[in-house]
């Protein structure tokens, strides 16, 4: 059985929006290793609506990382969505409908994690329906100051800690899973 399993560049102050604009001076081979080992035991990435716009529209035309590129376009996909009803990106499932059992199914059935990275607004869903085993959260020495945070107007969500290591570039890799579990 697999697990859905989150992480996010955070800055400080909580934002997640943007780490393009913020997250790249911190990067350093810890995070690059961390980075790696999650895509390598994944079964397939999940992610939201606009994450799957930004990415499928970026990774199938970039010429600027062609390994990533590759690893993405033919990876499994599964995107949470109630409007999408068809996904063009190769690989590409949508998940709509009673998505909480549609997750579940999948998640029985997967032989590896549901990696994710961003969609904000589903990993809150994921946590409120008790979906979301790992959040990882990356957390860059930087207060962005303003932008989407991971928790906006959100219920009470218990987590524990269950990791947690300092990177050279000062990156806090912060581990947790829900309290409850």
């Amino acid at each position: 059985m697999g697990k859905i399993v989150s992480s996010f560049f955070i800055s400080v102050d909580g934002v997640v929006e943007s780490p393009d604009q913020w997250h790249f001076p911190y990067w350093c081979d810890e995070m690059g290793a961390f980075v790696q080992a999650g895509m390598e035991s994944a079964y397939g990435f999940l992610m939201g609506r606009k994450l799957y716009d930004e990415w499928s529209s970026y990774w199938t035309t970039t010429d600027a990382d062609p390994e990533i590129a590759a690893t993405f376009n033919e990876a499994r996909k599964f995107v949470v969505s109630s409007s999408l009803e068809k996904a063009d990106w190769a690989n590409t499932t949508v998940i709509s409908g009673d998505v909480a059992a549609g997750l579940r199914e999948l998640k029985e059935r997967s032989e590896g994690d549901l990696q994710m990275s961003g969609s904000a607004t589903t990993v809150r869903w994921l946590l409120a329906n008790g979906l979301l085993d790992e959040l990882h959260l990356l957390v860059h020495p930087i207060a962005v100051g303003r932008g989407q945070r991971l928790f906006e107007d959100t219920p009470t969500h218990p987590l524990k800690l269950t990791g947690s290591e300092t990177w050279s570039s000062g990156v806090i890799l912060a581990s947790y899973a829900p309290a409850d579990a």
